[in-house]
């Protein structure tokens, strides 16, 4: 009994998607991203009209070094945010690299799966590019976070494990 090529590919196309989202899913439900209003609380109003008081609060003056206007208001504007933004963005960049290495994980799992399970045509096809999907959503995610060596490693461990990949799966 032969099939439609379009329910075939929509099966890939949803399995891929699923397996996914169930990835995400999963790793959100077991590992809490860092909440921004657990490091910078949200206060009603605030006016931090002089350094001092900006300061105080861990913020971060941005003036022009004491110059004074007319009505003796320093120059400038505080960003009272600084610090807590820091410890935010520290704390935000562990946890995008766990979840990195947690789904490039998956990813590779996902492709090791579809060569075990290289006798059902349509679910080996689904698992190699749902493990494919799978790192490139890793990738995606931690690249603001990491450096210009991590994105060359990145990119040729990913390219090395799609050639390795391509040459096992498609033997002449």
């Amino acid at each position: 009994m032969q099939h439609s090529p379009v329910i075939k590919w929509s099966l890939i196309i949803g399995i891929v998607i699923v397996i996914n989202l169930f990835f995400n899913y999963l790793i959100s439900l077991v590992y809490e991203s860092p909440k921004y209003e657990n490091y910078c609380k949200q206060e009603q109003i605030v006016d931090y009209n002089t350094k001092e008081a900006c300061v105080a609060v861990g913020g971060q003056w941005n003036g022009s070094n004491g110059a004074v206007e007319i009505n003796s208001t320093p120059k400038g504007y505080c960003d009272p945010y600084f610090t807590c933004q820091k410890q935010f963005n520290d704390v935000n960049e562990v946890y995008n690299r766990n979840v990195f290495i947690a789904l490039v994980v998956l990813g590779v799992i996902l492709l090791a799966l579809s060569f075990i399970l290289a006798f059902n045509n349509l679910i080996s096809v689904s698992f190699a590019m749902g493990g494919i999907l799978s790192i490139i959503i890793a990738s995606i995610r931690y690249w603001s976070d990491a450096n210009d060596v991590v994105h060359v490693l990145i990119l040729f461990l990913a390219l090395c494990a799609l050639i390795y990949f391509a040459v096992k799966k498609f033997k002449n």
